[in-house]
C-alpha cells in the first residue's frame, strides 16, 4: 500500500507516456519507443510545475525498472548460437567496439567532457546503441540528464546510418547478389538494432534479396550485443573500486565500504538470464519461448526512458549537447572506417 501511495502516481505518469510511445515506436522503427518515449517525457515536464507528488514514482521508473529491463535483456540472448553464427565477424566488431571506446576516451581528456557522458556515448556507439546506455547507465550511476543526451547523440547518428549506408554501399561496390557484405557492414557500424534492421531490409528491397542481408545483419549484431557482459563487468568493478578508496580515504583504511551496496548485482542478474536461455537452448527450447520476455524488456526500457525525459531539462540537453555530439560523430566515423577497412583486408567485400 505504502508503494502505491509514495510511487503510483509517478509509474502512472511514466505509463501514460510509455503506451503510445511504444505502439508509435512499432509504426516508427528507425525512431523506435525510446527515444519518442524519452522526448515525450521532456516536453511534458515543460509543463509540470510541480513534480512533487510524482518524483518517487519517477525515479522508481528511472532506476529500478531500467535495472530489472537489462536482466530481462539477457532471456534475448542465446550465447552459443550467437557465438557460433556471428564468429566470422569477431575481430570486426571487437575493433570497432575498441575504436570507439578509444575515441571516446581521447576526446573525453581533450575536450575536458564529463566522463560518464562519454563512457554512455562511447559504450552506445560502439555495441548496441540504446540498449548498451540502458545496462550501463546503473552501472556508472548516470544520471537522467547524461542518459538522454547520450540517447540523443545516439539516435541522431541511427537515423543518418540507417538513410545514408545504402547508397554508401552501392557508392563503393558492395556485392549486390549477396547480401552477406553489406549485412556485416549494417551490423558492425550502425549503432541501434531498429537502425540495423531498417538499414539492412533497405539492402534487401534495393537488389530483391529477400531476408538475406536482414538475417546476417541481425546476427551480427546480436554477436556484437555480446560485448554488454564484459564491458558492464568491468566497469562495475572499476566503480565498485573507486567506491572502495573513496571510502578508505574518508574514514580510514576498510572502514565505512560496502560492496554489496557499491556493486550493480543486476549485471550479474542479467549473466544468468543468457546462460538459463543458452542452457535451456542447448535442450532443445525454442527461442520463441522467452519472446514474451524479450518483449517486456524492451517495453521496460521504453517506460524507463519516459521516466528519463520527465527528469531531463530538455534547454540545458540542447545547450551542452556540442560535444556529446561531436563526440558521437568521431566514434561514428571512425566504427565506419574500421569496419570497411577490415572487411576489405579479411576478404569480405
Amino acid at each position: 500500500m505504502n508503494f502505491i501511495q509514495e510511487k503510483g502516481k509517478g509509474l502512472l505518469l511514466c505509463l501514460i507516456i510509455a503506451v503510445p510511445s511504444w505502439f508509435l515506436g512499432q509504426q516508427f522503427p528507425i525512431i523506435g519507443g525510446p527515444v519518442i518515449a524519452i522526448i515525450a517525457g521532456m516536453i511534458l515536464t515543460l509543463f509540470l510545475k510541480d513534480k512533487s507528488a510524482f518524483q518517487a514514482g519517477i525515479t522508481f521508473t528511472s532506476k529500478k525498472i531500467l535495472q530489472w529491463a537489462v536482466i530481462l535483456l539477457g532471456f534475448g540472448l542465446n550465447l552459443s548460437v550467437v557465438i557460433t553464427t556471428g564468429k566470422q565477424s569477431l575481430p570486426i566488431i571487437i575493433a570497432t567496439i575498441t575504436t570507439s571506446l578509444v575515441i571516446s576516451y581521447v576526446l573525453c581528456r581533450m575536450l575536458k567532457m564529463p566522463s560518464k557522458i562519454s563512457t554512455l556515448v562511447g559504450v552506445g556507439s560502439s555495441i548496441c546503441g540504446g540498449s548498451a546506455v540502458a545496462a550501463t547507465a546503473p552501472v556508472i550511476d548516470a544520471d537522467d540528464e547524461e542518459v538522454a543526451q547520450a540517447i540523443s547523440v545516439i539516435f541522431f547518428f541511427n537515423v543518418v546510418a540507417a538513410l545514408v549506408f545504402p547508397a554508401l554501399g552501392n557508392a563503393i561496390g558492395f556485392d549486390t547478389t549477396s547480401g552477406e557484405a553489406f549485412g556485416i557492414f549494417a551490423g558492425t557500424a550502425v549503432n541501434d538494432t531498429s537502425s540495423v534492421t531498417a538499414a539492412a531490409s533497405t539492402w534487401d528491397s534495393m537488389h530483391n534479396l529477400g531476408s538475406a542481408t536482414l538475417d546476417k545483419a541481425v546476427t551480427v549484431k546480436l554477436t556484437r550485443t555480446l560485448a554488454i557482459i564484459p564491458i558492464t563487468l568491468v566497469l562495475a568493478f572499476w566503480q565498485a573500486h573507486k567506491a572502495k578508496t573513496a571510502a578508505d580515504g574518508a574514514e580510514g583504511a576498510g572502514s565505512g565500504f560496502d560492496f554489496k551496496k557499491s556493486f550493480p548485482f543486476f549485471i550479474i542478474y542479467f549473466i544468468a538470464a543468457s546462460l538459463i536461455t543458452t542452457v535451456a537452448g542447448s535442450f532443445g527450447v525454442p527461442a520463441s519461448f522467452f519472446a514474451p520476455v524479450k518483449t517486456l524488456s524492451k517495453f521496460f526500457i521504453v517506460l524507463a526512458m519516459a521516466a528519463i525525459g520527465l527528469n531531463s531539462n530538455i534547454v540545458k540537453l540542447i545547450k551542452t549537447g556540442g560535444k556529446p555530439l561531436f563526440m558521437g560523430f568521431c566514434c561514428w566515423v571512425g566504427i565506419t572506417g574500421v569496419s570497411l577497412v577490415l572487411q576489405h583486408v579479411l576478404g569480405l567485400w
